[in-house]
């Protein structure tokens, strides 16, 4: 019987269906051509593979270098300002730290930004209800522009050693304001 076997075999294997493997051919790798079509994967890529968080850094890492300040800002419609002649008792105090924010822009009668108070001088003890903001403002600020790339942004965090900019537009008129903590909230995703 062996021997018929063997001698069929080669005769049958003409008629015989090619065997097909189990695992189906894997699709042609695609290369991303340009950083969108880098980001359209990224957002397709299933959350078993990439989280939400993790699309999210990687997303704003790769597109960092075409961010600009104007497009991570506070607007100055969202500021809270204070006049150098304000009295910082319990009201103005009170609206300070219901806002949220760490440093406010101290504003002449004309609206011209004169310095900023931090909430670290408020937080003294030393405060008296007839103090006026101009007895603790930081003359020193800094600025940067609405149009400002973010990696000059880092170039200024770095000459300047300044956690907080004022923010001015094409004018060179105040448009809001741009710190540390926005920029790493961005690289983090958040």
């Amino acid at each position: 019987m062996q021997r018929l076997t063997r001698w069929l075999d080669p005769k049958l294997n003409k008629y015989r269906l090619p065997k097909t493997s189990a695992k189906p051919p894997k699709p042609p790798k695609y290369t991303p051509e340009t950083l969108a079509d880098f980001i359209d994967i990224l957002k397709r890529t299933p959350q078993s593979v990439l989280s939400s968080a993790d699309r999210d850094r990687i997303a704003a890492i790769m597109s960092f270098d075409d961010r600009k300040v104007s497009d991570l800002m506070v607007p100055k419609s969202e500021m809270v300002f204070v006049k150098t002649t304000e009295i910082l008792g319990p009201l103005v105090l009170d609206k300070l730290y219901k806002s949220g924010f760490t440093n406010f822009p101290v504003v002449d009668s004309k609206n011209k930004v004169k310095g900023i108070i931090h909430t670290e001088a408020l937080n003294t003890l030393e405060i008296k209800k007839t103090d006026r903001a101009d007895k603790y403002i930081d003359k020193n600020f800094n600025y940067l522009h609405t149009f400002d790339p973010l990696p000059k942004v880092v170039e200024e965090i770095n000459r300047t050693n300044s956690y907080y900019f004022l923010v001015l537009d094409e004018t060179d008129a105040l448009a809001g304001f741009f710190t540390i903590e926005i920029l790493l909230d961005y690289l983090l995703g958040k």
